[in-house]
Formats: structure tokens, C-alpha cells, sequence
């Protein structure tokens, strides 16, 4: 029998039985009571490449309605004002320096002839710091990730040795998604609402959810571009595309909103090039951009470091050890011996470039304005006080330990009480 018939035959046999039994109405719960019914989750969501500033061109209606039914603030990032460092400031309390992620990419003298990228998913890199998914799990808390840098990563185990990296033990979130650009916004936005749909036993109580594009865009045309202020009103769509389904479902959800990082304006017109400023004999590049990362090549180290220390106009060069404190950051052994960082809007370069180019940047000091990053927080848990004071982004962790009724953790690095007075205990 065709679908279709079968439907046809079923109505007919559901109108017959209505006209001999009285319909039983089953009233359907109130509104309320199906929220009731519903536990607060916690979701924290990254818009990567984020400035703060963006929630003031007119086209997040979305976000600056969560903002006004809670609190925002302006939040520095961590230094370096990079994507991975950052990203795991935000879920473990610690600094670059001491949670390991120090950069996009680095070495380990432990791991010689590896680089760590965007892609490594070994925990050897990432076991310095301890995600608060895996607290979270080990707490009995349903966790689950929508892309988020290290949330693949089987965090605490061990690679087996001469097994082509086959990873032991370790802890993830128990629902997690490899990073893939090619889902759509709207699809991790309905991944995520896909879980609120699960029975209360095995639905997540502490939720990520990370989207690239307005980052993407900031790069490839510049923070001040039309494209841009588009790609920031498409994402706050998607917030409002998962606003309203968390409405339409009934679940009370704290929204924690936070960007890793802002974004300055660059140019190859505000290129300083390495090799005009010290013989490429005298070191190896590592990392170039808002910041370069060398070493020295051997019995080279005086020279370079004469070439490095003299003045340079936008460009400021220390020894790691000598880097100013107010940057936490140095002591890693992770970091290469020798570390200039450029004015915001400037980069470094090994050549000067050899085509014009103009778009955007961040990784600069954590402190320029261009470097400030979004921060809202909304929900059941909130209060409505507005415009908080600037603060730094380590003291995210601490509020995610509250609104998950975790104890607070010990020796990190940032405190809750920017939020103390917004918090409903």
C-alpha cells in the first residue's frame, strides 16, 4: 500500500471512531509549567573576531536586546590577542603563559621537529590547563560542544608511543562536533537546539557554540568595511534564530556571549620587514604578523640582538624573559627566545610584500582598543545591570563555574567579582 493510502484509510478510520466515542481531551500544560519543568542550561557562545564596538553600528538588534535584559561590558582579551591562546583563556581560567595554547603555533623542545597548528588535536599540547567540560563531566554534568578550539581533544590521555598517534584515556565533552567551516551557522544554531530537544536525563547542561564569520570577514576586507558590518548582522540573527528557539521549546538558558579577540585595520603600507632590520643569517622566524617570534642561530645571538634592541619605529623587540610584565607572558617554554610586537596596525613581515594589500588583524597588545572584545551575558541567572566595567577575560571561567554550581577552582588566574552584584544566587 502507498504512504498516501495508508493516511487515507487512517482518517477514515479516525472519523468513523469519532462519531461514535466523544473525543477525550487531553489538555496540554501550560507554558509555564513546561518551563518549570526545564532546568537552566548554561550555553557560552564565541563570535570570534568580535571588537566590542561592532554592537554599535545599528545591526545587532539582537544582541544589544540580551545586553539590555542583563549586563555587557568591553573585555580584554588575553595576550597574545590570538584565536587558540584565547579560546582556552576563556574555558580554563589561565592565561596563555600558563595554560600552554601560548599561539596559533608553536614548538615544544619536548616534541622536536613538531609544530603545533589549528588542527592538532594531540593532548600533549593542550593537557597544561584543564577545560571546565572536564570538571563539568566529572561533576555529573551533561556537556556538549559546537565547535570550540580543544573541544575535540580527548583532554588528560596520553599518545601512545610508536602507534601513529592513537590517543589513551582522556576526557571530552560527551557530545562534541570536529570543527568543520562548511556547517553553516544556521546549522550548529539548530545542532545546538537539537539537544534542548533531548529528555531531560541526556540533555546538555553546559552547552558551546562558535561561529567564524564575522572574524573571517574582519581579515579578508578589514573591521571597517560594509562586509564586515554585514557578516556582524548575519551572526546576530543566528542569535536570535537560537533566542527563539529556546523560547519556542520552553528552556530557560543562560547565554554567556564573548569574543576571543577585535580586530584592527592593516595594510602592506604598514609592513615592517624583518630582514631590513637584522641580517636573516643571525635568526630563524617562526611566527610574523602583529607579532614575530625568532631564535637565534647559534653563536649568532649578540648580533641579533643588537640588530633587534635598537630602536625601530612601531616595533618594540625584547628577550622572553625581558617581555614587560603586564603581558603574562614569557615564562612558557613554548615561547621563542626573542619576541617583537608591533603597534596595532602594523605587522612584521620576513620580506617586504611584494603586492599591495589592505584587511585586518589582531594578536596586538591586549590592551588597544581595536583588541577589545565583545562580552553579554543574559539569562534566569542575570540581573538587568547594564554597561559593567572593563574587565579581563580570565574572569569568564569563574562566572561559567557559578552559573554551573561548580566550586570555584583553584590558582587560576581571574575571580567572579566583576559579576557579583548581576548574579542571582
Amino acid at each position: 500500500m502507498r504512504w498516501y493510502s495508508k493516511i487515507v484509510v487512517a482518517g477514515l478510520c479516525a472519523s468513523l471512531q469519532a462519531c461514535v466515542t466523544p473525543p477525550a481531551a487531553a489538555p496540554a500544560p501550560p507554558v509555564a509549567q513546561t518551563e518549570a519543568a526545564r532546568q537552566p542550561v548554561t550555553i557560552l557562545i564565541s563570535i570570534d573576531g568580535f571588537r566590542s564596538d561592532y554592537l554599535q553600528r545599528g545591526v545587532t538588534p539582537r544582541l544589544n536586546a540580551l545586553a539590555a535584559a542583563g549586563i555587557s561590558a568591553v573585555m580584554h582579551p588575553a595576550f597574545p590577542s590570538k584565536t587558540f591562546p584565547n579560546h582556552w583563556t576563556l574555558v580554563s581560567g589561565l592565561r596563555p603563559d600558563r595554560n600552554g595554547i601560548v599561539s596559533n603555533s608553536m614548538e615544544d623542545a619536548a616534541r622536536p621537529g613538531e609544530t603545533f597548528t589549528m588542527a592538532t588535536d594531540d593532548p600533549f599540547w593542550w593537557n597544561e590547563a584543564k577545560p571546565i567540560w572536564v570538571d563539568a563531566e566529572q561533576a555529573g554534568i551533561h556537556t556538549a560542544t559546537m565547535f570550540w578550539p580543544g573541544a575535540n581533544v580527548a583532554w588528560g590521555g596520553a599518545v601512545k608511543p610508536n602507534s601513529h598517534g592513537a590517543t589513551t584515556g582522556g576526557t571530552r565533552p560527551e557530545d562534541w562536533m570536529q570543527f568543520n567551516q562548511a556547517v553553516t551557522g544556521a546549522q550548529r544554531v539548530e545542532g545546538v537546539l537539537d539537544w534542548m530537544r533531548r529528555p531531560a536525563a541526556i540533555r546538555p547542561r553546559f552547552v558551546t557554540l562558535y561561529f567564524d564569520t564575522v572574524d573571517s570577514a574582519g581579515h579578508m576586507f578589514g573591521p571597517d568595511d560594509a562586509r564586515t558590518t554585514a557578516a556582524v548582522a548575519d551572526v546576530d540573527t543566528l542569535i536570535g534564530r537560537l533566542t527563539d528557539g529556546l523560547r519556542a521549546l520552553g528552556q530557560p538558558a543562560n547565554l554567556v556571549i564573548v569574543a576571543d579577540h577585535g580586530m584592527a585595520a592593516t595594510s602592506s603600507e604598514r609592513t615592517i620587514a624583518l630582514d631590513r632590520i637584522a641580517n636573516p643569517a643571525d635568526y630563524r622566524v617562526f611566527e610574523t604578523g602583529p607579532f614575530a617570534s625568532l631564535s637565534a642561530v647559534p653563536g649568532h645571538e649578540a648580533a641579533l640582538e643588537k640588530a633587534l634592541f635598537a630602536p625601530h619605529a612601531h616595533l618594540h623587540c625584547w628577550r622572553k624573559s625581558d617581555i614587560p610584565a603586564r603581558f603574562h607572558y614569557g615564562a612558557n617554554p613554548r615561547i621563542q627566545p626573542y619576541f617583537c610586537l608591533a603597534d596595532a596596525g602594523w605587522e612584521t613581515a620576513k620580506t617586504t610584500p611584494d603586492k599591495p594589500r589592505t584587511g585586518g588583524d589582531h594578536g596586538y597588545d591586549n590592551m588597544a582598543p581595536e583588541m577589545n572584545a565583545l562580552f553579554i551575558a543574559s539569562g534566569p541567572a542575570i540581573r538587568p545591570k547594564g554597561k559593567l566595567a572593563a574587565f579581563d577575560n580570565v574572569d569568564v571561567y569563574p562566572l561559567l563555574r557559578d552559573l554551573l554550581a561548580l566550586p570555584p577552582a583553584a590558582g587560576v588566574d581571574g575571580n567572579d567579582a566583576p559579576f557579583r552584584d548581576a548574579l542571582r544566587r
